[in-house]
């Protein structure tokens, strides 16, 4: 097995999006308020962003970059599969834009395949000065490096755990659960009168705190094995699957790309647990301000973990500017500008420096994903160095279905997507 990362290699959605990007740019950049041609002229500074983080906090560091740079920030804002389908467009006729906010995991793809440019030079020159890599937590200094060099700067960064409904649990007579048989028991506690115990994700990337949680290893480069040990991983599996199909504590999720409908069913009480992440605290608060919420530690089986999951910037190699794009990243980074983000949004922050802010400490919620962060592991980090995670993400996202939906044995399932897996990572 060499010691090389494999050639990068696009997806087969990836292709179907590239060979279809070439019409869908000019109405992609349309929506966006943008040209349907990048320019890298001098007095624009295009930036490619979520459209869920377009944050008031992140709106005054553009006027401030704006007017200390003399140029107009160009925000062009997208749903991740939007965005990846412009990007690979730009990649392949070589016109970029200056900066990239990135779903986590496209640094170090984009790395491999020379679309990201080092920024191991300005990190050497101003790391010291800005706190970069000493207050930010490992993990994400680790999923954003290539060979030793820092390709990418972690923006947020978040986990799973446990949200809970205080009043159900409280009527129920049902303590906070912390390991996987208590979480089983509360849940046929709280299943009843058209109420169930917990909802699940159809989202597959939320089978990753259940393999942590396992102590499972998703992909090891030196024995080349995936879902090792490969037991608990299939236990792993089946115990989301009994919770739908054999206990009746959960319902069928629903296939599709909307990872809210659990969310969705706890706001409307119709689920007393789910697991997730900050990004659904401000809705629930919203759409159901009298619900008691509750945030727990997450859960244990073999040990105690959670994924490590977020967002990160990185400039393209082609990108015309980079100490323009560097100084963007500089800005919006600062703790005072997570700080206010936190205070704006409840998001949460890579910095170490972050989790002791009053904002986070005296946030009930906040507090307890705050702490879970040092745990969290990143679950495709040596998937991604092998420049094949897009292959790997569609052939988890099938047997993830074909488990939890269709209610196929996860032994089954999981075998062979082991045996393709470890055929293509190698």
């Amino acid at each position: 097995m060499s010691s090389h990362p494999a050639p990068f290699q696009l997806s087969r959605r990836d292709l179907l999006r590239l060979a279809g990007a070439a019409a869908a740019v000019p109405v992609l950049s349309s929506c966006a308020g943008a040209p349907a041609t990048q320019s890298a002229a001098p007095g624009t500074f295009t930036v490619y962003w979520n459209a869920g983080h377009d944050y008031q906090a992140y709106r005054k560091v553009i006027g401030e970059f704006e007017q200390a740079n003399k140029v107009k920030v160009n925000l062009q804002k997208y749903q991740w599969p939007d965005l990846r389908t412009r990007l690979l467009a730009d990649f392949a006729s070589g016109t970029v834009p200056d900066l990239v906010e990135e779903p986590g995991g496209w640094v170090q793809e984009f790395a491999i395949s020379g679309n990201a440019r080092s920024l191991q030079d300005y990190v050497d020159r101003d790391g010291a000065a800005m706190g970069f890599p000493s207050d930010w937590q490992p993990v994400t200094v680790e999923r954003n490096s290539y060979q030793g060099k820092v390709y990418g700067v972690q923006l947020h960064l978040t986990c799973n755990t446990l949200v809970y409904n205080k009043a159900m649990l409280r009527e129920a007579g049902v303590e906070v659960p912390t390991t996987w048989e208590e979480f089983l028991a509360a849940a046929r506690k709280l299943t009843k009168d058209g109420v169930y115990g917990v909802a699940l994700n159809q989202d597959y990337t939320y089978v990753w705190p259940w393999m942590v949680q396992a102590g499972v290893t998703p992909y090891d480069p030196a024995t080349g094995k995936v879902m090792t040990p490969v037991a608990d991983a299939a236990a792993a599996l089946q115990f989301q699957a009994d919770l739908i199909h054999k206990h009746k504590v959960a319902p069928v999720p629903v296939s599709g790309t909307d990872y809210s409908g659990p969310q969705k069913l706890f706001s409307a009480k119709r689920a007393a647990m789910i697991l997730t992440g900050p990004w659904d605290l401000d809705p629930i608060r919203k759409t159901s301000p009298d619900i008691e919420l509750g945030v727990a530690p997450p859960l244990k089986h073999k040990v105690q973990a959670t994924q490590a999951a977020g967002v990160s910037m990185f400039v393209p190699a082609k990108a015309a500017r980079p100490d323009l794009s560097w100084d963007f990243i500089k800005r919006i980074t600062t703790l005072e500008v997570e700080q206010a983000a936190t205070k704006e949004t409840g998001m949460l922050m890579p910095r170490t420096s972050w989790a002791k802010l009053p904002e986070v400490r005296s946030d009930e919620a906040i507090k307890v994903f705050a702490d879970a962060l040092p745990g969290a592991k990143d679950s495709s980090q040596q998937v991604r160095l092998t420049g094949q995670l897009g292959k790997w993400e569609e052939q988890l996202k099938v047997v993830y279905q074909q488990v939890l939906i269709q209610n196929q044995p996860a032994a089954t399932a999981l075998g062979t997507f082991s045996q393709a897996a470890e055929g293509f990572l190698r």
